[in-house]
């Protein structure tokens, strides 16, 4: 077996011009960052933070408009954060999500998304987004599960057909993919009850992308939360 990468920082630095390319290698995230929105919830208090962990090139910036939140971002990618800066973000960081730069309970909302899957120990993250949470604060995590399913799809399907929103070879490493009783026991331990629901991409819609008919496909609930999964708690 290959060792296991140490983080996919370089991947990132190298695609910072395709975050907003409806057709390019990171689409599939700017789909799934419109999803993740929809579990946010209205800010408790004025000017509420909302912290956005890996956030990359800013594609759930667009998606936060109007909420009422201060939108924070923080990433290891600079070039990414320069994007993020000029879509919707009204702070970014270069910062090391296993340490953030942040004290504790001090977060109304915390997400991470598509992130877990690409750290050695996605569990210590967690650890991390619950500590900066408020008490009565939402975590929103999204990423893909520890299966033989989400390995076929994410990996042997996904990384080598010839489609437009195909992520480069070696994007994903299944071994760091994220163990769901362990992620929902690590979120317990800190008083988040996640409750998990599976995603997918909207069939019809993914044909009409293919066509190129349409520059975005929706992601459709499912029950099924072993490939790609979104989990919603709040801090007790």
């Amino acid at each position: 077996m290959p060792e296991i990468r140490s983080d996919f920082i370089t991947d990132y630095d190298g695609l910072a011009d395709k975050w907003w390319d409806p057709r390019g290698s990171l689409a599939p995230l700017g789909w799934i960052a419109r999803a993740r929105a929809t579990f946010v919830p209205e800010p408790r208090t004025e000017g509420a933070t909302l912290l956005d962990v890996a956030c990359g090139g800013g594609l759930f910036g667009p998606h936060l408009a109007g909420k009422g939140y201060r939108v924070v971002g923080v990433d290891l990618s600079i070039m990414s954060l320069k994007q993020a800066g000029q879509h919707g973000f009204d702070a970014v960081a270069k910062a090391d999500i296993t340490r953030l730069p942040f004290a504790d309970e001090s977060i109304e909302v915390v997400t991470a998304g598509q992130c877990l899957e690409h750290v050695r120990d996605p569990y210590a993250v967690v650890d991390e987004l619950c500590r900066v949470l408020r008490p009565g604060g939402t975590l929103i995590v999204d990423t893909i599960a520890d299966t033989k399913a989400a390995r076929l799809m994410a990996i042997t399907v996904v990384e080598n057909l010839p489609l437009p929103g195909r992520p480069p070879k070696g994007t994903h490493d299944h071994r760091l993919f994220v163990n769901r009783e362990r992620l929902l026991a690590v979120a317990r331990s800190h008083g988040v009850e996640l409750k998990l629901l599976g995603l997918r991409p909207s069939f019809s819609a993914g044909l009409g992308y293919l066509a190129r008919k349409r520059d975005e496909v929706p992601m459709v609930p499912t029950r099924s939360t072993a490939v790609l999964f979104v989990g919603v708690g709040t801090k007790s």
